[in-house]
């Protein structure tokens, strides 16, 4: 029987699970395919002035990390479906709950002897208890997978001249995911989480408008970004009354039927039951406790950063005549993605930008 925890392969998994930013939104236009005012070079119209990149912008970057890492998003799923797969799942996996919390003695003696039988019991009565918890489950793994396939970064690029190229920091102030076709952003700051910052990365745009970012570094915490993206995008979305695993198992579980179905089948069993409010008590404290253990594992990741090791090129563009890059469009992101020392490539990873 698995269990919900069970090959927890979350450090190794979010560390290859998911990615970076980004709100692919639309690129600011006026300066067009060609590069932005108005002669192909995208410095002006006719002008041979090259186009200054002096300023601050508001970043966007896409990467999907399910590609990078293959796997990694079934491994994730999986954590999560090992709830239901078993034929007597969900209710092996509750009943172990229930049993790991129940103090020493003849009633969890009795139960952990039993929980074929009991399992069976409740699986008679399963939509009465659980209607929708395998579904549930199973849409929180799917979800996943769309994070690591949609993760992106919020972030900002502050540039200025050194000679005839520019230095800049890269500042990660948050994450955007994308889950089915809702998207949503989240400010570290709003968690406790500290911004990340590369510093004193070279910059170069050209005569033609390229604009080459070079390599850096963004190490993430990546088991935070999981819990935000946990507790803040995808359980909202599957029931609106919860804010976090412990509340959604609470809602999809019925533990007070539990309670008193588990002491039915003890009596039936054995002419002994603790009582249905014991058990009843047992299945809040043990749906806590297994909510509280997932959340362990997804700290745990934490250990070691999701690193990002990245340069990149993009077109920069003059919206409005006046020599400045306004826009960066089509910028793709190349290097790799590293956990605990182990690199892979970067699939497809994309950024666009404003000047702020």
């Amino acid at each position: 029987m698995k269990t919900l925890i069970k090959n927890f392969g979350f450090a190794t998994v979010l560390a290859l699970g998911a990615a970076a930013a980004g709100c692919a939104a639309d690129a600011p236009g006026g300066g067009g395919d060609d590069g932005g005012g108005g002669g192909g070079d995208g410095s002006g119209s006719g002008s041979n002035q090259q186009l200054d990149a002096t300023g601050k912008y508001s970043m966007a970057s896409t990467f999907d990390i399910a590609t990078n890492l293959p796997g990694t998003v079934g491994v994730v799923t999986n954590d999560f479906i090992s709830a239901t797969d078993d034929p007597d799942d969900p209710t092996k996996w509750v009943l172990q709950q229930i049993v790991n919390q129940l103090p020493n003695g003849t009633a969890k003696t009795l139960l952990n002897g039993a929980i074929p039988f009991v399992s069976g019991y409740l699986n008679d009565r399963v939509l009465q208890w659980a209607p929708d918890f395998v579904t549930t489950i199973v849409q929180v793994g799917n979800d996943f997978g769309d994070i690591a396939k949609h993760f992106g970064l919020n972030e900002t690029l502050d540039a200025t001249k050194a000679g005839t190229d520019y230095t800049a920091t890269l500042t990660a102030l948050g994450v955007h995911f994308k889950i089915d076709t809702v998207e949503s952003d989240y400010k570290f700051a709003d968690y406790g989480t500290p911004n990340v910052v590369a510093m004193n990365v070279g910059v170069q745009l050209d005569a033609t408008g390229k604009l080459t970012i070079a390599d850096h570094k963004m190490p993430l915490a990546y088991g935070k970004i999981l819990r935000i993206g946990l507790d803040a995008a995808i359980i909202p979305l599957i029931d609106a009354n919860a804010t976090n695993l412990g509340q959604l198992l609470a809602d999809k579980i019925d533990c007070a039927a539990v309670g008193g179905y588990i002491n039915d089948a003890l009596v039936s069993q054995f002419g002994f039951g603790p009582g249905a409010s014991v058990m009843t008590g047992a299945c809040n404290a043990g749906l806590q406790f297994g909510a509280n253990a997932i959340y362990t594992k997804i700290g745990a990741i934490d250990a070691s950063a999701l690193e990002f090791d990245v340069n990149g090129t993009a077109k920069a563009v003059d919206t409005n005549h006046d020599y400045k890059m306004d826009a960066i469009q089509t910028g793709k992101w190349a290097g790799t993605l590293s956990y605990a020392g182990t690199p892979a490539p970067l699939s497809t990873a994309t950024f666009v930008g404003t000047r702020m």
